[in-house]
């Protein structure tokens, strides 16, 4: 377990605020607001950390920079097509196993869904 730090309370806080998955420049914008000296190589030092202690869990979308989440209870993700945002989906398809071929064991699976957010959508 890591120390305490301004700079980690300050990106815990981030993560916390905003509530969705953050790539590290949205989160090192958001952590600038308490810390501005912040620095993106503090947030993946700190980040290392973060999941390191179970408080953070990574989010990876095929072809897209590693987002960071406060790590919460199983869920999934939407991303919008336009505005690139990735936001949480609090609902999931439940048992999977069955779609598996014979013989195979699911272990996890993670779902994320493609469209465009509200803002987005308007006048689409």
């Amino acid at each position: 377990m890591e120390r305490s730090t301004k700079q980690r309370a300050a990106i815990e806080d981030a993560l916390k605020k905003l509530a969705r998955p953050l790539l590290p420049q949205e989160l090192l914008a958001e952590a600038q607001k308490s810390v501005p000296n912040l620095s993106l190589a503090t947030i993946y030092r700190n980040i290392k950390g973060l999941i390191a202690d179970g408080v953070v869990d990574v989010v990876c979308l095929p072809g897209e920079t590693d987002r960071y989440e406060i790590h919460r209870h199983h869920h999934h993700h939407f991303h919008c097509r336009n505005c690139e945002q990735v936001t949480d989906v609090d609902a999931c398809p439940g048992d999977l196993s069955k779609l598996m071929p014979k013989g195979y064991l699911l272990e996890e699976h993670q779902i994320t869904l493609y469209g465009k957010c509200p803002a987005c959508a308007v006048g689409a």
